[in-house]
């Protein structure tokens, strides 16, 4: 591959605990992995795969022309999945591939772009990911709100899903109050070398990784380092529950009635 050519990698699993057949919930007309597919291509990526293990979402994304590779169905992770598409495709150890979730289908294309840069920005790191500042006490409490703090490198010393770090003094006087923009929140975008994901998918999960239930201090625990964006623009929220879903289909209802329109 080319000088930061990259490549966006799309999973794409049928099964979901909360929401069954989500990447072909209806969104506009069409299913949602499509308009994530849409989304990944209006970045700078040299190529835009989808991996998936349902012949469904194949079928349902024809028509778009989209890329769609079949992977095994016995992955444990996202990144697992990327491990098997970067070895499909025969990637050379040191090429770049972004995993955009398959629930985002508001994901930002510069946002896509920003996290492979960030990663082609540090040759010796494995990882690149972004985050963004955490503004409200509720979110800073919130464990299914991951944490990330970072050293002045950039690069991630640890992540959580606890409020770190821990203000001391103003959270013993007034724990209601976030008085420094120390906080941020970790964005679940993530730039990928090839050769690390060969890597990963040898290694069992660490204790802390069990603990915290967050398969980032896998890569912690081995001693690769993560780059941490501030992320360049907002970064909406995915599709997890059918509330999100409604409140998604909302959203890009209004945008094709006002392209309809125009």
């Amino acid at each position: 591959m080319a000088a930061r050519e990259y490549i966006a990698v799309i999973p794409a699993r049928f099964a979901s605990s909360r929401l069954p057949g989500k990447p072909l919930a209806e969104i506009a007309g069409e299913p949602m992995v499509a308009h994530v597919w849409r989304r990944a291509c209006e970045s700078l990526a040299a190529r835009v795969v989808v991996a998936t293990d349902d012949a469904r979402i194949r079928e349902a994304l024809l028509p778009c022309g989209a890329e769609v590779l079949m992977t095994r169905a016995d992955h444990p992770s996202g990144t697992d999945r990327l491990g098997e598409v970067a070895e499909r495709l025969g990637l050379a150890d040191d090429a770049v591939l972004v995993n955009v979730q398959g629930d985002e289908p508001l994901i930002p294309p510069r946002l896509i772009d920003q996290v492979a840069d960030r990663l082609f920005d540090d040759p010796e790191a494995s990882i690149a990911t972004l985050a963004e500042p955490i503004s409200d006490v509720e979110s800073l409490f919130n464990p299914n709100v991951v944490k990330v703090v970072r050293a002045l490198s950039g690069r991630a010393l640890y992540f959580s899903r606890a409020p770190i770090p821990w203000d001391r003094d103003a959270f013993a006087a007034r724990p209601e109050l976030l008085e420094t923009d120390a906080w941020l929140r970790h964005i679940g975008l993530y730039a990928y070398r090839a050769g690390f994901l060969a890597d990963y998918r040898d290694w069992t999960p660490s204790p802390l990784e069990r603990l915290e239930h967050l398969e980032q201090l896998r890569a912690l625990h081995h001693g690769h380092a993560i780059q941490v964006a501030l992320a360049r623009e907002p970064h909406p929220a995915g599709v997890d529950t059918a509330e999100d879903l409604a409140r998604v289909r909302a959203l890009l209802a209004d945008v094709h009635d006002d392209k309809g329109g125009a």
